[in-house]
């Protein structure tokens, strides 16, 4: 039989000495999953090393987990989340409304591309006051070689906004608070100046993604982490609906004015009855 192995930095298997296609050990950057990490390791402590590639340090670990905590439902006003809902109440599989989601909550305009873009400003910027103001007067252009269209304001800010949401203001204080956080400690004490600068409200992408700076990821990992923490409010709102049925959905409810349905149903009765 050949010896041959899979070869990946993140994971490394040896197989069970009569089955090689099961695995009988599983080490994730060096560290034993199951003899070793699923006794005393925490999901967002494995989630932090699957990306990173290293362990954690205790404050990192409280930022990602707040960060999970502010991300995991953004609500049914959320168009990603709303999304779910569609695919839920219209009887579309599980996989269905998670793709659903995935998709509307990948774009430039309040999903995981706009957090990637205001990762990159963090990276061009840093915590220089001036370099902000002068770039968020700057409207977005489109790039060429990029699939996405630009988002039309700059990234990490509410386009609808009025003034920066009491849950935004509440997530940037928590997560502000961790010695980790040099980024989103600056951005807490400077968001009135930016905000007048862009000429709009701070929005939750910004928060997320001055955190995810702070941790340590790269844009692209901060782009699907985005997209993987909001999947648990997408998913049981999807699972909701599909109980609720169409008739009970929250949006755009449909009113026929020659629905025959409820007067064939009393047609029936009436008929039954005599």
């Amino acid at each position: 039989m050949s010896t041959e192995s899979i070869h990946t930095r993140i994971w490394q298997e040896e197989p069970e000495p009569d089955n090689a296609f099961a695995a009988a050990s599983c080490h994730c950057h060096g560290y034993d999953v199951y003899g070793d990490l699923l006794v005393h390791a925490s999901w967002i402590e494995y989630l932090f090393l699957l990306f990173r590639g290293e362990a954690p340090s205790a404050q990192q670990t409280r930022l990602l987990e707040g960060l999970a905590m502010a991300l995991a439902n953004p609500g049914p006003r959320d168009a990603a989340v709303h999304a779910a809902m569609c695919g839920g109440v219209g009887g579309s599989t599980s996989a269905s409304c998670l793709m659903a989601s995935l998709a509307v909550g990948a774009g430039a305009s309040g999903g995981a591309r706009e957090v990637m873009i205001a990762m990159q400003d963090w990276i061009e910027r840093g915590t220089d006051l001036a370099l902000w103001q002068t770039g968020l007067a700057v409207k977005p252009m489109a790039d060429p070689a990029d699939v996405w269209p630009p988002p039309g304001h700059p990234p990490g800010f509410d386009p609808y906004g009025v003034r920066c949401t009491t849950p935004v203001r509440q997530t940037l204080a928590y997560l502000a608070a961790p010695d980790c956080a040099p980024s989103l400690a600056w951005l807490q004490a400077n968001r009135p100046a930016l905000e007048c600068a862009a000429g709009l409200p701070l929005a939750m992408t910004g928060v997320a993604a001055a955190a995810l700076r702070d941790l340590g990821f790269a844009p692209a990992q901060g782009e699907m982490l985005f997209l993987l923490l909001r999947l648990p409010g997408a998913a049981v709102h999807a699972l909701e609906q599909k109980d609720y049925g169409h008739k009970n959905f929250p949006f755009f409810k449909v009113e026929l004015e020659n629905d025959p349905g409820p007067a064939q149903d009393v047609a029936n009765l009436a008929e039954a009855g005599a």
